[in-house]
């Protein structure tokens, strides 16, 4: 079994500029984490774009949902920025995609910070998708949310159930 992932920016992805002290995209970082959580074999991944999900567009998120109707997989990962993740994931929902198991996953720190989440919501993303019934869902913080069950807690940076 292929799972497809697919990037699309967000903290996960963003690396600390020291010059200019802001964070930043310098590319992917999933070549070294799936490098270093030793599934590479598992996945076939596809790079999207990479942006802060708060600059996703509409056009941008169609492109997801484009994506990920025409994916052969049935099992599919979206990296995604944490503040628009379930904006997306109602989007993908709204499709109706059959016999697709879609979970979105992201990061409130990048990967490349020390004491980032990355690597953790990464490997509990991987290991859901592949036991979770048809559906979206939203995976943060060791948790599995229905997409239309999650909010972001801006007060404690993380997720809960509504």
């Amino acid at each position: 079994m292929s799972i497809k992932l697919f990037l699309t920016g967000g903290t996960i992805d963003k690396k600390y500029d020291e010059i200019s002290g802001k964070l930043d995209f310098d590319g992917s970082h999933f070549d070294q984490m799936l490098s270093q959580s030793r599934v590479r074999e598992l996945l076939v991944t596809q790079q999207l774009f990479l942006v802060d999900s708060l600059d996703i567009t509409d056009h941008q998120r169609q492109e997801i949902v484009v994506a990920v109707t025409g994916a052969a997989e049935a099992r599919i990962l979206i990296s995604h920025g944490t503040d628009t993740m379930v904006q997306t994931a109602q989007a993908l929902a709204d499709t109706k995609l059959p016999n697709k198991t879609i979970v979105l996953f992201g990061a409130m720190l990048p990967f490349s910070v020390d004491g980032s989440d990355a690597l953790f919501n990464f490997g509990a993303a991987v290991s859901s998708v592949q036991l979770l019934p048809t559906g979206v869902y939203v995976v943060m913080n060791g948790r599995v949310f229905d997409y239309d069950k999650v909010t972001k807690d801006l007060k404690l940076g993380e997720f809960r159930a509504l």
